[in-house]
């Protein structure tokens, strides 16, 4: 090869490089913790491919008794951003160590809320409130382009969860008031219950003390349970524990053939389709006919948000 060529390569190879330094580097993406199942899926939904996203706590995990393990500690170390539910759903999120910026999602949705049931999504309406503070959260810290899809997909995840709310107020309302009873060993559902007035007995909450049952407290129990209007005992997992095995003998109620899903997403579920899946199974267990139908467009909606 001649000279000249070599000479003309060597320069427009240099032109390059100062040309590629002077580009201005692109940023590298968004870090995401979300500790716990729930808002878990809300906060994927959210990012899509603007940020990536770590979630702690599996489908079917237990956020209650959940610890932080060596793999956990190092993403929350790296993360810009760290999402958990707050009221103490988790207590080892108390434990997290990260120079990002950390929110208890649910007490910033609900800052009024005084009661001791953390499971807040379980209400439609305080899940839409937790899409607002998730994106809210998100946005100061992803580029400005980036900033109005994930504004559009908020708004579709809310309208989802709007949507939710109205199909689950109609699937309610074709109980009979004196069937609008759910009966579980612990309070889990008691947003859920507020929202579309249903009459929650935790067994081993409300009548048990630490829950320890005691003779008095299993007779107790029967008794309420029996006078209660409902139909069967729901369970969060199958087979039921011995406790529940009993009280079913004592008052005669059988145990639901589906458990309920209480503490963050059913396995290959998402949010929504979760939350349709316990609604159908309380009205269904409660002697109602369940839209499963609808429930199935309401979760395809959820799966759609690009």
């Amino acid at each position: 090869m001649s000279a000249r060529f070599w000479s003309r390569t060597v320069l427009a190879g240099g032109v390059l490089a100062v040309f590629a330094s002077c580009l201005p580097a692109r940023a590298a993406q968004l870090t995401v913790v979300a500790v716990d199942g729930t808002l878990c899926d809300i906060t994927r939904t959210l990012a899509s491919s603007a940020a990536a996203v770590t979630c702690l706590i599996p489908p079917g995990g237990d956020p209650h008794g959940y610890r932080l393990k060596p793999s956990d500690r190092q993403a929350l170390a790296k993360a810009d951003l760290v999402l958990h539910n707050g009221f103490g759903l988790t207590p080892s999120a108390s434990k997290i160590t990260t120079s990002g910026k950390v929110v208890a999602v649910g007490n910033v949705a609900l800052p009024r809320y005084k009661g001791n049931d953390p499971h807040i999504w379980h209400d439609p309406a305080n899940s839409a409130a937790m899409v607002t503070v998730v994106a809210n959260s998100m946005a100061p810290l992803l580029p400005q382009a980036e900033r109005a899809a994930l504004g559009a997909r908020a708004a579709k995840a809310k309208a989802v969860f709007v949507a939710l709310g109205g199909w689950a107020g109609a699937q309610f309302s074709g109980l009979p008031a004196a069937k609008r009873v759910l009966v579980t060993d612990h309070q889990t559902y008691s947003h859920l219950a507020s929202r579309y007035g249903l009459k929650e007995i935790s067994m081993l909450d409300s009548y048990t003390t630490g829950g320890v049952l005691r003779p008095s407290s299993f007779q107790t129990i029967t008794v309420a349970v029996k006078a209660s209007g409902a139909e069967v005992i729901f369970t969060s997992s199958l087979p039921a524990n011995k406790t529940l095995r009993r009280i079913s003998r004592s008052t005669g109620l059988p145990i639901a053939k589906t458990p309920l899903y209480g503490e963050g997403v059913a396995s290959g579920q998402t949010a929504v389709s979760t939350a349709t899946l316990n609604i159908c199974t309380i009205v269904n267990g409660q002697g109602g006919r369940c839209d499963r139908g609808a429930a199935e467009k309401l979760a395809q909606r959820w799966s759609a948000i690009p």
